[in-house]
C-alpha cells in the first residue's frame, strides 16, 4: 500500500474523525496504528468486531469507560521494582474499577444478545482485581493522598503532628497578639518558612525573640524568626513529619508490590481495554456519519448506493450511486471541472480504505466493496520544483510506480489522465494505458476532458462511460455522476447563455467536424432521454411508496375493524350473562315466594320447583356458551337489493353488522360500522331483520338510531349553547342505544373543551369520557362512554 495513496484519498483525516470519539489514550494509540488490510477473511473479522460494538451502541446509547488511563509504564516499573507514588496508584485503581464496570456491562448485554462473540471474548480477558483496588483506594483518596487509616503507625503520628501544630500556633498567636510585641512585629500574623513556624519581625528587633531567622523580605525590612519558645517544639514536629514520610514510603511500597505481582494481569487487561476503546470508537463514528456494514466480497465488485464522502459536510454532500466490476472493470468520467469528478474518484477510494479498516461506511444498506490487493491514486496537480518535473512529468512518474506495483486485483484510481501534455498525444496515452490496465484485469476509473476518450468505451467491452451532470438552464453542476451516459461539451450553449454573439457561435460550429457534431447531437438525445426515463423512474417510486402507504392504511383499518368486533362480542357476551344472572337471582327470590306459599297451602310441588331451577340453570349456561351475535348463521347474500339511510345490514367483507347513514351511488353507500364510517359497496351489504320488523303484523317503528349520528360537532358554539346541545344529543344518542359518541369541540383554546367535560363529570348516564386517540381527532374530540 503507497502511503502517497492513503494521504492523497485523506485517510489520516478519517483517522483525525475517529480518534475524537476515542475515550482514552489506549484507545487513540489503535487509531493511530490503523491502516488498511487487504485480506478477505481479516477484513470481515473486523468488520464483524465493529458490528457487535455497534449493535451494543445500539441498544444501549452509550458505553461506560469512565476511569480507564494508560497505566502501562508504571506496571512496568512496578513489575521491576521501583516505587509508584500515590497518583500513579490511584489512576491504577481507578482503571482497575473502570475496567470491572466495562466488564460487567458487557457480560450482561453478551447474555442478553448472544451472537456478540468477539465483545465476549475481550471482556472475558478482563481480570476483576478487586484485591488490588481495595488495597489501593484503602490507603489513597480520590484526590491521590494518604488516608491517616493507611497503617495505624501513620495515624498515630499524624495525631502527633496536629497535636505539635495545635501547640506551636497557641505559643504563636500568644507572641503575636501581646501589645507590647505590636510594634516589633510587620504584621501580627504566623506564617512557614522551610517547613517551621515562623512570625515576620522588623529587623530592629531580631534579637528580641531569640530563636532562629529562616528568611528575610526581598528589602531586608523583616525577618521570619522562630522564636526560642518554640524551637524545641517546632523540632518535635518535623522529627514527626520525617517519621510521617518515612511511613508513607513504606505504605506505598507494599501497595507497588501488590502492583507488580498482578502486573501480567494488568497489561492484559489494558491490552483488552485498549481494544474495547478502539472498536466502540469505530461504532460511535460509524452512528455519527450514519454508516453502515458494507458487504464484502474479493470479487472485484463494488455497488455503493448512495454513498457520501465522509469529509464534507452532510449539507453539502450530494449522494453518490456506484457500480464497478461486474459487466465493467474500468470506468471513464468526464464532465466539466469542479462538477464532482475527482470527488467520486476519492469517494470510491477512501470507502475502500475504511472498509478494509474495518470502519462502517457512509451509504445505504446493500452497498458492496470488494476488497482488492491495494488501492493505487493519481490525483491532483502536483508540479515537483525540486525535481524540475512538470505536472505532466510529475503524473507519469507516478503512474508508472503504479503499473510496476499493481496486479489483476488492485484498484486504480487515475485523475485527468494524460493531461498537462498535446492533447492529441495525451489521448492517445490515456487510452493506451487503459487499454494496459484493462487487459491485466484490474479495476480502474479515470477521469478526463479528452473527447476521444467519450468513444472509447464503446469500442472496448468491460468499459463504460459516466459523466457528472451540468444543468445548462443555472449553468452550475449538480454533482450527480450519470453511469452509461458520456459527458457532454456544453461550451456553445454557455457561450449563448452568457451573450456570445450568434454569428461567432455559427463560426466556431463550422471549425468542428460533422462527426463531432454527430456525436454532440447524439450525447444531448440520449441526456433527454435519460432525464425523461429517471422522471419515469421517480414517478413510479412515488407511486410505489403511496401503494404501500395505503396498504399499510388499510391493513391498519382491518385490524381496528377486527379489535372492535372482538370487544363487541365480548360486550355483549358479558350483557348476557349479567341478564341471565339478574334472571337466575330473581328466579331464585320467585322459588323462595313459592316455597313459602306451598308451606302455607300445598299447592306446589318441589320436584316442579327443582325442574324450574334446573330450566333456567341450563338457560344460563347455553348463553354464556353462545352469546348473542357469534354463531347465528350470516345472512345470505341476495342480488338487485337497494338501501337508504337507516337500513340495518349486514357487511360480508367485514362479517359485521352496521347501519347505513348515507347513500353515495346505487353501488355505493357509507355505512357506520361500531365507531367507523366506510365506504361499502352495495353487492357486499345484505339488508336484516331489526327487532321491530322481527314482530308479525307490527308496522315498522323508527328508531333514534336513523336520525341520530355517532358524533356531534359543536365547534363555533358558544359553552352555554354546546352543553344544551350536547344534553339533548347524549338522551337522543341513549334511546338509540349507542355506547359510545363522539363531542367534536376543536382544540382552540381549550374552554369549549373544558366546558363540555365539567358537564360530562355530571352527567348521570355518562360512564367514562377520554380526549380522541392521534387516529380520532385528537385533543379536539371527546369519545364518551354511556352507561
Amino acid at each position: 500500500m503507497q502511503e502517497r495513496t492513503l494521504k492523497l484519498l485523506e485517510f489520516d483525516k478519517i483517522k483525525d474523525e475517529l480518534a475524537k470519539h476515542a475515550a482514552s489514550t489506549l484507545g487513540k494509540e489503535k487509531v493511530e496504528e490503523l491502516t488498511p488490510v487487504f485480506d478477505l477473511d481479516v477484513v470481515r473479522k473486523e468488520q464483524q468486531a465493529t458490528y457487535e460494538a455497534f449493535t451494543v451502541l445500539r441498544l444501549k446509547g452509550q458505553v461506560p469507560f469512565g476511569g480507564i488511563r494508560d497505566i502501562r509504564p508504571a506496571v512496568k516499573r512496578a513489575m521491576i521494582g521501583s516505587r509508584l507514588d500515590a497518583a500513579e496508584l490511584l489512576d491504577v485503581a481507578q482503571t482497575i474499577a473502570g475496567g470491572r464496570k466495562l466488564k460487567h456491562f458487557l457480560e450482561k448485554v453478551c447474555a442478553e444478545h448472544g451472537e456478540l462473540s468477539i465483545l465476549a471474548r475481550l471482556e472475558e480477558q478482563i481480570r476483576p482485581l478487586r484485591d488490588v483496588e481495595q488495597s489501593i483506594k484503602s490507603c489513597i483518596d480520590e484526590h491521590g493522598d494518604v488516608l491517616d487509616s493507611a497503617s495505624p503507625a501513620l495515624k498515630e503520628i499524624r495525631n502527633r503532628i496536629r497535636h505539635a501544630e495545635q501547640r506551636v500556633k497557641r505559643q504563636l498567636e500568644q507572641i503575636v497578639r501581646a501589645p507590647a510585641n505590636q510594634k516589633m512585629l510587620q504584621e501580627p500574623i504566623i506564617t512557614i518558612r522551610q517547613d517551621r513556624y515562623c512570625i515576620p519581625v522588623k529587623a530592629e528587633y531580631r534579637h528580641h525573640f531569640g530563636g532562629l531567622v529562616h528568611d528575610q523580605s526581598a528589602s531586608g525590612a523583616t525577618l521570619f524568626v522562630e522564636p526560642e519558645a518554640v524551637v524545641a517544639i517546632n523540632n518535635e514536629l518535623r522529627e514527626a513529619k520525617l517519621q510521617e514520610e518515612k511511613e508513607i514510603d513504606r505504605i506505598l511500597t507494599g501497595l507497588t508490590r501488590q502492583v507488580g505481582e498482578a502486573g501480567e494481569d494488568l497489561k492484559n487487561n489494558v491490552q483488552a481495554l485498549a481494544e474495547l476503546d478502539f472498536l466502540f470508537a469505530k461504532a460511535y463514528y460509524a452512528r455519527s456519519i450514519r454508516a453502515v456494514q458494507p458487504q464484502l466480497n474479493d470479487q472485484g465488485y463494488f455497488k455503493l448506493i448512495r454513498a457520501r464522502h465522509p469529509l464534507i459536510p452532510a449539507q453539502d454532500v450530494v449522494p453518490t450511486t456506484f457500480e464497478l466490476g461486474g459487466e465493467y472493470t474500468c470506468m471513464v468520467i468526464t464532465g466539466p471541472n469542479t462538477g464532482g469528478k475527482t470527488v467520486t474518484l476519492k469517494t470510491l477510494g477512501l470507502l475502500t480504505l475504511m472498509a478494509c479498516s474495518g470502519l462502517f461506511i457512509p451509504a445505504e444498506e446493500g452497498s458492496h466493496v470488494a476488497v482488492v490487493s491495494g488501492v493505487y491514486a493519481d490525483i491532483g496537480d502536483e508540479q515537483s520544483i525540486e525535481q524540475s518535473l512538470s505536472t505532466f512529468s510529475s503524473h507519469m512518474t507516478h503512474i508508472v510506480d503504479i503499473l510496476e506495483k499493481m496486479d489483476e486485483n488492485s484498484l486504480l484510481l487515475f485523475d485527468e489522465l494524460g493531461a498537462g501534455t498535446d492533447p492529441t498525444e495525451g489521448a492517445a496515452l490515456a487510452m493506451a494505458i487503459l487499454d494496459f490496465v484493462h487487459s491485466r484485469g484490474a479495476l480502474v476509473v479515470a477521469t478526463t476532458h479528452y473527447s476521444e476518450l467519450k468513444a472509447y468505451a464503446y469500442s472496448r467491452p468491460g468499459v463504460i462511460n459516466a459523466s457528472v451532470e451540468f444543468d445548462t438552464e443555472t449553468l452550475k453542476p449538480t454533482y450527480r455522476l450519470l453511469v452509461g451516459v458520456p459527458g457532454r461539451s456544453n461550451a456553445f450553449h454557455i457561450a449563448r447563455r452568457l451573450g456570445l454573439k450568434e454569428e461567432i457561435i455559427e463560426t466556431a460550429k463550422n471549425q468542428i467536424s460533422t462527426d463531432d457534431l454527430r456525436i454532440d447531437h447524439m450525447l444531448a438525445e440520449l441526456e433527454s432521454a435519460r432525464k425523461q426515463a429517471e422522471e419515469d423512474r421517480q414517478a413510479a417510486e412515488r407511486l410505489k411508496r403511496e401503494v404501500e402507504a395505503l396498504k399499510q392504511s388499510l391493513a391498519k383499518k382491518e385490524a381496528q375493524l377486527e379489535k372492535e368486533k372482538e370487544r363487541l362480542i365480548s360486550q355483549a357476551k358479558q350483557q348476557a350473562e349479567q341478564k341471565i344472572e339478574r334472571m337466575m337471582k330473581e328466579a331464585e327470590r320467585i322459588m323462595a315466594q313459592l316455597r313459602e306459599w306451598q308451606r302455607g297451602h300445598q299447592a306446589v310441588k318441589e320436584h316442579q320447583l327443582i325442574e324450574a331451577k334446573k330450566g333456567l340453570k341450563q338457560l344460563k349456561e347455553a348463553a354464556s356458551q353462545q352469546p348473542a351475535g357469534m354463531d347465528k348463521p350470516r345472512p345470505k347474500r341476495q342480488n338487485g337489493q337497494t338501501f337508504k339511510p337507516g337500513d340495518d345490514v349486514y357487511v360480508h367483507t367485514f362479517g359485521q353488522k352496521g347501519q347505513v347513514i348515507e347513500k353515495l351511488s346505487e353501488q355505493e353507500y357509507y355505512v357506520q360500522l361500531g365507531i367507523i364510517k366506510m365506504k361499502v359497496k352495495a353487492s357486499d351489504m345484505e339488508k336484516i331483520k331489526t327487532k321491530q320488523t322481527e314482530q308479525a303484523g307490527m308496522a315498522r317503528v323508527q328508531t333514534k338510531t336513523e336520525t341520530v349520528g355517532l358524533e356531534l360537532d359543536v365547534r363555533g358554539q358558544t359553552t352555554d349553547e354546546a352543553i344544551a346541545a350536547v344534553d339533548k344529543y347524549l338522551d337522543d344518542a341513549l334511546l338509540a342505544g349507542y355506547q359510545q359518541v363522539s363531542i367534536i369541540h376543536g382544540k382552540g383554546t381549550g374552554q369549549l373543551r373544558k366546558g363540555i367535560q365539567d358537564f360530562l363529570r355530571r352527567h348521570k348516564r355518562v360512564k367514562a369520557f377520554r380526549l380522541g386517540e392521534a387516529g380520532e381527532g385528537g385533543s379536539g374530540v371527546t369519545i364518551v362512554t354511556l352507561s
